[in-house]
């Protein structure tokens, strides 16, 4: 039995199909059967693991790259925020590292609409001054330093498959009395227009509408002093399927089980820097060689000095997860957010990132 499939079918019987984001909003963030108001997702008994979870390391060399970029701007008087901050871990470790560094700002606001998983960030962040609030645009005005790690991927998207005269359409709709997958008729959609150039029939291009808005709060914030660092998986621009449905680490047909599967898609990085204009971003940088211009390797060499056996090989293991190429180093990207007249943070090298 699966309540929020049965509420869907009926929803549909009864309206008809549904977008492919109205669905994923539905099976994420409904208020009782939602996928994140029933679980904590993370770790290795959850669905996925995230590179926080994966080594302190990340957050470590993040949180110390943001308070560069804040002295460099001349310690303006900032906020720290996270969109997304999952367990809490990613901030515990950016509070940590950053600690030494004076003056460096402790006050922290994390957007997060799952109550239960406010509860868990509330026990990992117990001590420190913490705010939450549901939506980017309720993130207080003013300089802020801002990390948002595996936050858009899981944004409801629209799929649009190239036609002979337009755009069609995927939805969500029923064959007999189960969930299927369906096409609208081809129609013009003005939002695609300068996608006909690079693509031909049959190519599916997807479109995030939550992403620009959200882009445009932070970035709003951002060109009054501080930074923000996006890190999430997907490419400068959207090409292809890449709606997927996760449970237990192992991929699972996104339409059998609402609400009990992780539902994600590659973030269109071109779309996201379009939105911040009124910041100055930076090119699109590999997770991998972000983190080793961060000084990863450095950070790892120092630790492993006082681990031995399994611990050792753990943390060599999490090491490479989070730099290889084979794993995390390539398929997640990094961009970056700083007022028009300030440096980009360390590690966004505009000569030399891809």
């Amino acid at each position: 039995m699966n309540a929020l499939r049965d509420l869907l079918t009926r929803q549909i019987a009864v309206d008809g199909p549904i977008s492919l984001a109205d669905y994923m909003q539905t099976c994420l963030l409904h208020p009782e059967h939602g996928y994140y108001a029933t679980r904590d997702p993370f770790g290795a008994a959850g669905d996925f693991i995230t590179a926080p979870e994966v080594s302190q390391m990340f957050g470590e060399v993040l949180g110390l790259c943001l308070a560069q970029s804040w002295i460099d701007q001349g310690r303006p008087d900032a906020y720290l925020a996270e969109l997304g901050p999952g367990r809490g871990t990613l901030m515990r470790d950016v509070l940590r590292a950053t600690a030494g560094v004076a003056g460096f700002p402790r006050k922290v606001v994390l957007v997060e609409a799952s109550s239960h998983l406010r509860d868990v960030q509330a026990e990992t962040l117990n001590g420190h001054d913490v705010e939450w609030v549901e939506h980017a645009a309720a993130l207080p005005d003013g300089p802020i330093l801002l990390l948002a790690n595996e936050f858009f991927d899981a944004l409801p998207i629209r799929q649009f498959i190239r036609a002979t005269k337009g755009w069609s359409e995927r939805r969500v709709g029923l064959h007999d009395t189960t969930l299927a997958f369906g096409l609208t008729e081809d129609t013009r959609v003005d939002a695609l227009s300068h996608r006909l150039a690079d693509t031909g029939v049959g190519d599916v291009v997807e479109l995030c509408p939550s992403a620009a808005p959200i882009m445009t709060e932070i970035a709003a914030r951002v060109s009054q002093g501080g930074a923000a660092i996006i890190i999430d998986y997907g490419d400068w621009r959207s090409l292809g399927d890449t709606f997927q449905a996760l449970r237990s680490h192992k991929p699972v047909d996104p339409l059998a089980t609402p609400g009990a599967a992780d539902l994600t898609a590659h973030v269109d990085f071109e779309a996201l820097s379009a939105a911040a204009t009124s910041c100055n971003v930076s090119p699109m940088t590999p997770q991998g060689l972000l983190l080793e211009r961060l000084g990863i390797t450095t950070r790892a060499q120092a630790l492993a000095r006082n681990m031995t056996d399994d611990a050792l090989e753990t943390h060599i293991a999490a090491h490479r997860r989070l730099t290889h190429p084979d794993e995390m180093g390539t398929l997640f990207k990094a961009i970056a957010l700083t007022p028009h007249d300030a440096p980009l943070p360390p590690g966004f090298d505009r000569a030399s990132s891809t």
